[in-house]
């Protein structure tokens, strides 16, 4: 049984605005196509800025779409004054590749509890080929509570040796369409390792002005695949997320962020890829995950 609610849940033309209104999903291009009390649909039109190299859709904004769908779902689920609300841990695997193409994210409510939803997210082309499926838990930490909470407790950064050999990819790497709209930077990428930064800025904002947990997402993301890559070294690689598993220890800091990831092992043509996104000023960890990621001959 699920618990009741404290309050009236968020208004769905509210919310409605608040998506359209917010940076990060301008920025992207996204469309709130319907809310409801079951779940929400959104889509997001090819743009060029969304894409990698042969017009494929960037793994990170598949995985931002599932997370603007899972937490307008618990927005729509839970108490209107319960959020701040924030993924708790997201699961996305990638089934194929959309080229060219417009896609449609569906959330849908799983189950609902007090400060707990569960929501499932299915991202397709328009004529229906799956792109990708995702899971999630979306935790709302209430403002009253959230204010109190021990920021000091986050752990802090495995890091790495400050080296600044970004290699002869990062160059390349950097001028792809979505890394070069989020600014993204390739500062090291060595023998396993990787260091990308991601700077502060509107396109990558949330409505509070923090980083937008989906842009946090695609630096993850983005930095297991250069951790990936500077282990496998450069050639003519097919080359793919496979899946993501992150968790939101805190909410998105605010400022630049930077990210850490290393090999943690290789298997054939797969690729483990242990990942923290950092705050800078103080070097904890607020999302961590792993990108399990293939580049095959």
């Amino acid at each position: 049984m699920t618990a009741a609610r404290d309050s009236d849940p968020i208004d769905h033309d509210s919310l409605r605005h608040s998506l359209n209104e917010t940076p990060y999903c301008r920025a992207l291009g996204v469309v709130v196509e319907s809310i409801d009390e079951k779940g929400v649909r959104i889509a997001l039109p090819f743009a060029d800025q969304n894409a990698n190299p042969g017009n494929a859709l960037h793994g990170g904004c598949a995985a931002s779409l599932a997370a603007i769908g899972s937490r307008a779902v618990a927005r729509t689920a839970l108490a209107a004054d319960s959020g701040p609300w924030v993924l708790g841990q997201l699961q996305v695997n990638y089934l194929s590749a959309a080229i060219g193409e417009d896609v449609v994210a569906d959330a849908r409510l799983q189950r609902r509890g007090r400060t707990l939803c569960f929501v499932e997210t299915s991202i397709a082309t328009r004529d229906g080929k799956a792109i990708a499926s995702a899971t999630a838990v979306v935790r709302a930490r209430c403002e009253g509570k959230a204010s109190a909470l021990r920021r000091s407790s986050l752990p802090t950064t495995f890091g790495d040796e400050g080296g600044d050999n970004a290699g002869p990819l990062a160059p390349i790497l950097e001028k792809a369409a979505f890394m070069a709209a989020r600014g993204m930077r390739i500062e090291n990428m060595e023998n396993g390792i990787s260091r990308v930064t991601m700077p502060e800025s509107e396109a990558n904002a949330a409505e509070d002005g923090r980083q937008h947990d989906g842009a946090i997402l695609a630096l993850l993301d983005t930095a297991g695949a250069m951790a990936a890559w500077s282990e496998a070294g450069p050639a003519a690689w097919k080359a793919s997320t496979a899946s993501i598993h992150a968790q939101s220890l805190a909410p998105p800091p605010r400022g630049a962020v930077v990210a850490y990831s290393r090999c943690i092992h290789r298997d054939r043509e797969m690729y483990w890829c242990d990942t923290e996104v950092v705050d800078p000023t103080t070097e904890q960890v607020t999302t961590r995950g792993t990108v399990f990621y293939r580049l095959a001959e």
